[in-house]
């Protein structure tokens, strides 16, 4: 396909890269724990693991799935759990053993997670004891044989593992209680697992890694089949990308979202690893005190996350006194980047804010920014290596020039399909194979794409298409406040009016402050028919700003 736009790529050059380099995810594990071996792999809690230390503790794992568990190639193996040491290291675990994981949101409701466990088939589920009363809940309702039981501080030294557990037990009483019979400790396996012998399993790309659940906020959640090619893919191109900006066995990201989101996974754990990066893992994000305590003592070059997180950063007390000499990546995905939070915190740290954009269906990343990007520019980028996109629109020609249109893609990254699902997997690829994404978006001459807004979630006000994410964005310009989410509500008159959902910085802002700052920048039909004060807006695990749970409000 012609690409007459490669000047802006960084260097001028948009390389394809090359899926035969690593057969598996696991051929990428093998290589860095071999290379780095002495170097800081994960850290977590002020525990530091080497990729030796790392390695061993797979080992260890894989080997007693297999031998014990006599779980067999392709069987799916659920893990449960925050970002602790416990979880990369089930992980590769899993993937050593020749086995599938399906990444699971410790947060999920039991209705959630039965659905999950029953539609994957997953034989065993690695939890940790802080919502095991949940998977006791629906246990009886699922293929789960074996039940591995770990707590928040097992992979902590003594005494600090002890402390841990039992301030996280009995002090912040964080564990319910919970019964399930036969149960494994984390503790367990690993000590037995490490006097077992592993049996290497042959994996190709077309073997299945993850089964990584999406759709849950709009819908029954759907598996996404994410084949070792199409991570290795992923992560060779995310990293042809930042091969110039990063220095070989010398970076330190923070991972601050969950390592059971697509984003984190690939970009954070797969890209850094073969980098040979020390990990940060972050157990609970939200708690931004804690969080940035625990950034001003880390001289981290990286860092990942979505806009919400950026924002409640900024927003919190110290962020602004961390030195940010050696910070020279952040990458913003998962949700659209708000112009007003990247120009803080390129003014704060002195680091652009570069957006990124994927799904869960393609690994996850599509389309990224050069790193070397001054400011903010409202793309979402340039698409990857070896990645096309396309418009079409609503009657499914492709559109031309900087017309509007759903973005839809090819490239390796892309998913098989959805797990035991074949119409839906139907409905979200064109005749010719191309993934339709949902999202509304421009390209502009230099190859730029821009995200409009979900198809799903435009407003039409008499006749005109009005974008939540724009309204969004030019009302959290003002200077009272924190975030917003907009929704359409129905209107007699125009058929859908425009509702404001705002979080205010200052209690003293009101609704007409509101409407004069939009009535500055936006046109009549856009302008917020009602505004709502709330003190926090609904969102999912990872800060995405959930609209349909502002339409239930």
């Amino acid at each position: 396909m012609d690409r007459p736009w490669l000047k802006s790529y960084p260097n001028g050059v948009k390389a394809d890269i090359d899926t035969d380099k690593y057969s598996s995810v696991v051929e990428i594990f093998e290589q860095s724990v071999a290379e780095f071996a002495d170097k800081p792999a994960f850290s977590n809690f002020g525990k530091t693991l080497s990729y030796s230390e790392f390695a061993q503790a797979t080992t260890a794992v894989a080997a007693y799935l297999q031998n014990t568990l006599g779980l067999e190639k392709g069987d799916r193996v659920a893990i449960m759990m925050p970002n602790l040491l416990q979880n990369p290291v089930s992980i590769f675990g899993v993937l050593r053993a020749g086995l599938v994981v399906v990444n699971t949101n410790p947060l999920y409701t039991p209705r959630e997670l039965r659905h999950q466990l029953k539609d994957s088939g997953a034989k065993a589920i690695i939890v940790v004891e802080n919502f095991a009363n949940t998977l006791q809940e629906v246990l009886g309702d699922t293929d789960i044989e074996h039940v591995i039981v770990t707590k928040m501080g097992d992979m902590l030294d003594f005494p600090k593992s002890m402390v841990i557990n039992l301030v996280v037990k009995y002090l912040k009483k964080m564990v319910p209680d919970f019964s399930i019979p036969n149960a494994i400790s984390f503790k367990t396996l690993l000590s037995e697992g490490s006097s077992l012998s592993l049996t290497n399993t042959h994996l190709t790309h077309d073997d299945v890694a993850f089964l990584q659940y999406t759709g849950g906020t709009t819908g029954v959640a759907k598996g996404a089949v994410l084949t070792h090619k199409n991570m290795v893919a992923n992560m060779l191109q995310a990293s042809e990308w930042i091969k110039n900006d990063i220095i070989i066995g010398q970076e330190i990201i923070v991972t601050a979202l969950p390592l059971y989101h697509i984003f984190s996974l690939t970009a954070n754990c797969l890209v850094f690893m073969e980098a040979g990066a020390k990990n940060i893992l972050i157990t609970n994000p939200r708690d931004f005190k804690g969080f940035v305590k625990e950034l001003s003592g880390i001289p981290f070059t990286a860092i990942t996350g979505v806009n919400t997180l950026f924002n409640a950063l900024i927003n919190t007390h110290g962020f602004k006194n961390i030195d940010f000499s050696n910070l020279k990546v952040t990458l913003g995905g998962g949700m659209p980047v708000q112009h007003a939070v990247a120009e803080q915190w390129k003014e704060i740290t002195g680091c652009t804010l570069v957006e990124a954009y994927g799904l869960t269906e393609t690994s996850p990343a599509v389309c990224i920014n050069p790193l070397n990007t001054k400011e903010h520019n409202g793309s979402i980028g340039l698409p990857i290596s070896s990645t096309y996109c396309q418009l079409i629109d609503i009657e499914g020609h492709v559109a031309t020039d900087v017309h509007s249109g759903e973005i839809c893609i090819k490239g390796p990254q892309v998913m098989q399909g959805y797990w035991n699902m074949p119409e839906e997997t139907a409905k979200i690829f064109t005749e010719d194979g191309w993934l339709k994404t949902g999202d509304i978006g421009i390209m502009d001459e230099h190859g730029f794409f821009y995200i409009v807004d979900r198809i799903k979630d435009m407003i039409l006000v008499s006749g005109f298409n009005v974008y939540p994410n724009e309204i969004e964005a030019i009302i959290s310009e003002h200077e009272d406040v924190l975030e917003c989410g907009v929704i359409g509500i129905p209107d007699e008159k125009c058929g859908e009016a425009v509702k404001a959902f705002v979080v205010r910085k200052d209690d003293s802002l009101t609704e007409k402050d509101i409407i004069n700052f939009c009535k500055e920048n936006l046109t009549g039909y856009k302008m917020p028919h009602k505004i709502v004060f709330i003190k926090e807006l609904p969102k999912t695990n990872v800060g995405k700003v959930l609209r349909r749970a502002l339409k239930a409000l």
